[in-house]
């Protein structure tokens, strides 16, 4: 009964504005071509997997969570990839910590329940569950599926331990920032600069548009998340590998 509920209530909140849902579409075709590779890597109930694939882009989508997978694999459009799988730094097993009424904030990442227990939006979250998942790693995605034109990320805390798994730099790529665990958003950061020579940009919330007119360096976009207020609205960033082309 209580998973029942978080899935009722995580497709109530990113289903629930269909205005959302045509501006996120609207932000993907801006960024991506038709035909473009796109792993999302942690998703969900699928609101971003069906938006990037409206915008014509070619769709592998992991959630290794129940009952989000099974909702996925019953739901998603036929030519959408769906792999009940986490990525992470090489493949293996782990255990996810579940919360079943919030379970958006499933994690596979060690300690993130403490942490995120004490950051501002947190306090009313129990992960009163444990799963199994099976995970593989973006190197093993690209050589199945190909090189994408865009990851995103969303996986509570594990970020960086994706990207660990991807040993090239990749041409653009999202990630979750959480303003009340910011460091977590700031080893990405050093993680892609090791691959790449990124530029960054910010969506704050599901707002689909860019917050900043020009794309910052590292270095700002690390000083920026520092400077965040740990109860601000928590959002994506963005990185673009910086070519002579971008």
């Amino acid at each position: 009964m209580r998973s029942a509920i978080g899935l009722a209530r995580s497709l109530a909140i990113y289903y629930g504005n269909p205005l959302r849902q045509r501006a996120l579409t609207r932000f993907y075709a801006g960024i991506l071509k038709p035909g473009d590779l796109v792993f999302d890597i942690g998703a969900h109930v699928g609101n971003r997997t069906r938006a990037l694939r409206r915008a014509g882009a070619r769709v592998v989508a992991l959630e290794p969570q129940a009952p989000f997978s099974t909702f996925l694999r019953r739901t998603l459009p036929r030519d959408v990839v769906l792999l009940e799988m986490a990525a992470g730094p090489q493949e293996t097993v782990a255990q996810m910590a579940v919360s079943r009424l919030h379970p958006t904030v499933s994690s596979v990442k060690a300690g993130f329940a403490d942490a995120a227990l004490a950051a501002p939006g947190f306090e009313h979250v129990r992960w009163d569950a444990v799963q199994q998942v099976q995970v593989t790693t973006l190197d093993a995605l690209i050589a199945t599926h190909g090189m994408p034109a865009f990851i995103k990320i969303d996986v509570e805390g594990f970020e960086l331990e994706v990207l660990q798994g991807l040993g090239e730099p990749v041409p653009q790529v999202a990630v979750e920032y959480l303003p009340g665990l910011p460091r977590m958003a700031r080893d990405v950061i050093e993680r892609l600069s090791a691959l790449g020579h990124y530029r960054y940009n910010v969506v704050r919330g599901e707002e689909g548009r860019f917050l900043w007119p020009e794309w910052r360096d590292a270095a700002q976009a690390d000083a920026w998340l520092a400077a965040r207020s740990p109860d601000e609205k928590h959002g994506d960033l963005y990185a673009r590998l910086d070519t002579p082309e971008a």
